[in-house]
């Protein structure tokens, strides 16, 4: 056996948009195991339910990812909403519907592109940041926001928008999809793409269950598993199907990712389809929560769930929310283990992590 030494890979990392700390365990180039840190920009964002009331705090759980921020503010309406009793008007949950999808296909163009850029593939970057650029357009003529959209409340939307709108977002969706399908082909068939991820990373199906990875990081293992299947919001009207790969290595977590991008265009098409009339809120909320749920979704990058718990005033007593990144930390451990050093960040970046999002 070789010398060992520990080397730290992060917070910093030229490759990484966010600051997550390893500290890697090292055999001459390889490493023999990870030890992760987290913590490094913890915000206390669950803590504060006791000074925001119930229907404010919306905001903060919207920020509490940037990339996933829609998804983030419709779970937790839904978990409040489920405690009080509110039936959302079915209008609602397909607006809802629709732009989490936008936000799934912004979140994986994103993570294609940064994917790119870490294996030097700018031109192939570029094109993914600018069809997402296309895709923050539309989210930003829909609701005024492109990152933070600010439209959920507890018991429905803030604002309709209009079928004209929904059709016209329909329409430019159908015009990007060629681009889309393009783009699918190069991360799925591209030699430079297969050199770099093919056979790295590598979690078994049993593996991955074991160890209790979620999102495109499971469906890439064989794991069928996605939140959508469970058919809240509108998704029970829609013919869902996860995109499922079996390699289990970093280029099907990639694949299953590209694949996502059409499969959430046919949700939109699907939705602005089947949309029903009528109002988008409940009216005037009376009262405050009184129980505890749980909800759980499925963010771009895999299951979030928020559990509440509220007394009956208008500040909850707990918020607590456990992300997918989170989740996929031990299963991310594992595929650590045996590769080279200069793998380390491929590896990493096919997580798709969001350190904030973890750490709240």
């Amino acid at each position: 056996m070789g010398r060992q030494i520990v080397v730290p890979f992060g917070p910093q990392h030229p490759v990484l948009p966010e600051p997550i700390h390893l500290d890697l365990v090292l055999e001459d180039e390889v490493v023999v195991e990870a030890v992760p840190s987290i913590g490094y920009i913890h915000r206390g964002l669950e803590k504060l339910v006791e000074k925001r009331e119930y229907t404010d705090y919306i905001r903060i759980a919207e920020r509490i990812c940037g990339i996933c921020s829609f998804t983030h503010s419709v779970t937790y309406a839904e978990a409040v909403e489920k405690v009080m009793g509110l039936e959302v008007p079915p209008r609602a949950h397909y607006i809802r519907t629709i732009l989490m999808e936008y936000s799934r296909l912004h979140s994986h163009m994103l993570w294609l592109g940064l994917t790119a850029d870490a294996m030097g593939f700018e031109n192939l970057f570029m094109n993914s940041w600018r069809i997402r650029e296309a895709i923050l357009d539309d989210m930003e003529m829909a609701t005024g926001g492109r990152v933070i959209q600010g439209l959920t409340i507890v018991g429905g939307l803030r604002k309709d928008v209009p079928d004209e709108m929904l059709g016209q977002m329909s329409d430019n969706l159908k015009a990007l999809t060629p681009q889309m399908e393009e783009l699918c082909r190069i991360f799925s068939h591209d030699t430079s793409v297969r050199h770099r991820m093919r056979g790295l990373g590598v979690l078994t199906k049993d593996e991955m269950w074991e160890l209790g990875g979620v999102g495109p990081t499971a469906r890439g293992s064989g794991l069928a598993l996605d939140a959508r299947t469970t058919g809240y919001s509108a998704y029970d009207e829609l013919g869902f199907k996860p995109v499922v790969e079996t390699e289990g290595d970093c280029l099907a977590r990639c694949i299953v990712r590209a694949r996502e991008l059409m499969a959430a265009a046919d949700l939109v098409h699907a939705a602005v389809k089947k949309m029903p009339d009528g109002p988008v809120d409940v009216g005037k909320i009376k009262g405050g929560p009184d129980g505890d749920a749980f909800v759980f979704t499925e963010q771009p990058r895999g299951e979030v769930l928020h559990y509440v718990k509220g007394n009956g005033s208008k500040y909850l007593v707990r918020h607590r929310v456990r992300t997918p990144t989170f989740a996929n930390i031990p299963p991310l451990v594992k595929m650590l283990a045996g590769a080279d050093l200069a793998d380390v960040p491929v590896v990493v970046l096919t997580i798709d992590p969001c350190i904030g999002c973890m750490e709240r």
